[in-house]
């Protein structure tokens, strides 16, 4: 298997398992295990503070003791287990431990399978777009038989989805891998990566992508946590339910396969602008109007709020920080604006859906405005950086 089809599989294997997790896990903690919205919000909130801490210690801590190959192996493996023990009868207290536990280091594999596409990107000149597309057909086929196993069985089947796609990446990343990811780690002192640290958050330009990343990324709490709840709530059928959340799917397919082609060239403040226009349209079209057809019609833009977003940061450490700061960019990247920004707005979106679905969309809306007004103040202290 060339590295290139590695890469592929890689991004496959991991985004079935996240086509599971992102969108269904809430409405399982409510649907299968009996919670409220406001206490399923509270543990799904908990769980990605502990995605957060996770991958921005826990995983650079991995990457000094650990080959990169290792630790995506360790962490598909304890997944596995930690989600072997949501089977048993349990209360809040327990589902809340193992929600913690569980978030604290399954996504970890994602930075870890990021870090890889970085590398290979640096060293052999591997086409990110054309393999992150796999991440999102394996999205795909996950909405598509979760929307089936629950309109024919019931909610209890997410898990056993999860546990299924979970023992498929296991046996995938204990074979052959990319040489590039089996190399022992370099032994970086604490001080050395505190060192890696102070590095990237001396570099203005790069904070100010972070910060505009942490925006645009938690934009999509209340998509991410109440979007099935949303389209359960007004009566959809699940298979239906996964055709829907399917089409956010498939044109950020059509995104990542096209971006190196059309985005290689374009600079970083171009992409977040056009990212941050389109994810203000998106939630306030869902809040001015409520419902089906509406919801529909903005699937097509998570290819921009989300697609374009990840794009141009991915695109802007690739072209612009060196190797040694490429696992430490993503650790942070992972931790701030793809769980922390999240788990902190789940909260009052959580409190804010409770009063009226719509609220909670409108709330993000406000992430996107302030990030459009950043963007375009920082335009210029951005664009010097860019390639």
């Amino acid at each position: 298997m060339n590295n290139q089809r590695w890469l592929s599989m890689s991004f496959f294997v991991f985004f079935f398992t996240w086509g599971i997790f992102l969108p269904y896990w809430t409405g399982w903690l409510t649907s299968a295990k009996g919670l409220s919205v406001t206490d399923a919000s509270i543990i799904m909130g908990a769980g990605m503070i502990a995605r957060s801490f996770s991958t921005f210690f826990l995983f650079p801590l991995a990457m000094q003791n650990l080959s990169l190959l290792r630790v995506i192996r360790w962490t598909t493996l304890l997944s596995f287990v930690i989600a072997l023990s949501y089977f048993p009868e349990s209360p809040f207290y327990v589902l809340f431990g193992l929600t913690v536990l569980f978030s604290a280091v399954y996504p970890v594999i994602l930075p870890s399978v990021e870090s890889g596409a970085s590398l290979l990107m640096q060293s052999e000149r591997i086409h990110y777009g054309k393999s992150r597309s796999y991440g999102s057909i394996g999205y795909t086929i996950a909405l598509l038989l979760i929307g089936i196993a629950t309109a024919v069985w019931d909610e209890q089947a997410i898990l056993y989805m999860m546990i299924a796609g979970l023992a498929a990446a296991l046996l995938f990343f204990f074979r052959q891998a990319p040489v590039a990811l089996q190399q022992p780690p370099i032994k970086n002192t604490a001080a050395a990566n505190s060192g890696q640290l102070k590095s990237l958050f001396s570099n203005k330009p790069f904070v100010l992508v972070l910060f505009i990343s942490i925006l645009l990324q938690g934009a999509h709490a209340s998509y991410y946590n109440y979007g099935f709840i949303f389209l359960d709530d007004m009566g959809i059928n699940g298979f239906y339910i996964g055709i829907i959340l399917n089409i956010a799917v498939l044109f950020e397919i059509l995104f990542f396969t096209q971006a190196d082609r059309l985005l290689a060239n374009v600079r970083t403040s171009t992409v977040f602008l056009l990212a941050a226009a389109g994810s203000t349209v998106r939630w306030v079209a869902i809040f001015l109007f409520p419902v089906t057809s509406v919801f529909i019609a903005t699937q097509a833009l998570h290819s921009v709020s989300f697609g374009m977003a990840h794009f141009a940061f991915i695109q802007y450490i690739s072209k612009n920080l060196p190797h040694s700061l490429i696992a430490s960019a993503q650790g942070v990247y992972a931790a701030v604006a793809m769980s922390l920004s999240v788990a902190i707005l789940t909260f009052p979106a959580g409190y804010l859906y409770d009063l009226s679905p719509r609220y909670a969309f409108l709330s993000m809306a406000v992430c996107s405005v302030a990030a459009l007004f950043l963007i375009l103040w920082s335009k210029q202290r951005i664009t010097p950086a860019d390639k």
